[in-house]
């Protein structure tokens, strides 16, 4: 069997691009590479910060990860993510711009979601800066507006640790606060049947919000996970593999 060449690396298919940042992370963030099952590239953008995206304008960004994503594209990417939720708004121009399939936003699962729920059942978003998560970002992952959102709070440890990219983090407690906003959101809005996490630094937390809330989580894990199986098929034995 002959393999056709053009890749520099081989065997991980999809690439990250991350933002700038020092503060630790832990299995479960996008950003350790153990929470992955399968072999990812990275590529951090250095212009990017958790402040200058989540909460100042990230539209002047575009080109970086544009240029950032052609990269890893070119090393042998077959897919491309993002890890911040609150990059949605780049998503078509992405898809354009590198020719293969994109996965900008954790968001972007929210129309699937609602359509799995039974009748009278909403997504229900949780975020890491409801304060600044706007319309557009909505919009651009096709959610109406109404849905329900809350945020970890503007004062929280967690929200104050990864905004402010600090060099240590309590993790006992950003999962507290986790926990405590996934439980208001539920306590608010009751006919929450499902929970969306937007940031990706939430995913270490999604077992005990999914056990405080009694509500599936979704989270830009299980979309990269699903991204990733159509990128690289499992493959199953069968007759068809040896029809002796």
């Amino acid at each position: 069997m002959t393999t056709p060449g053009g890749k520099t690396v081989y065997g991980a298919g999809l690439g990250i691009l991350m933002l700038n940042t020092r503060f630790p992370r832990i299995p479960g963030d996008i950003g350790h590479a153990g929470t992955w099952p399968f072999p990812v590239q990275y590529k951090v953008v250095t212009d990017a910060t958790p402040d200058n995206v989540v909460r100042g304008d990230a539209g002047p960004l575009l080109e970086a990860f544009v240029a950032a994503g052609r990269e890893l594209v070119d090393l042998g990417c077959d897919g491309i993510a993002t890890n911040c939720g609150f990059l949605a708004p780049f998503q078509d121009e992405m898809t354009a711009a590198l020719n293969v399939p994109v996965a900008a936003s954790s968001l972007l699962q929210w129309p699937m979601i609602a359509r799995a729920l039974p009748q009278g059942r909403s997504v229900g978003i949780l975020t890491i800066s409801s304060e600044t998560l706007t319309p557009a970002h909505l919009d651009a992952a096709g959610i109406p507006q109404g849905t329900p959102v809350a945020g970890t709070g503007a004062t929280s440890h967690f929200t104050q640790a990864v905004l402010g990219d600090a060099g240590e983090i309590d993790f006992a407690q950003a999962r507290a606060d986790n926990v405590a906003a996934a439980q208001r959101l539920v306590s608010e809005r009751p006919d929450v049947g499902a929970i969306l996490l937007e940031c990706t630094n939430m995913v270490p937390y999604a077992a005990d919000i999914r056990r405080a809330t009694g509500r599936p989580v979704f989270s830009i894990y299980t979309h990269l996970v699903w991204f990733q199986s159509a990128l690289l098929p499992r493959r199953f034995s069968s007759d068809l593999d040896d029809p002796r």
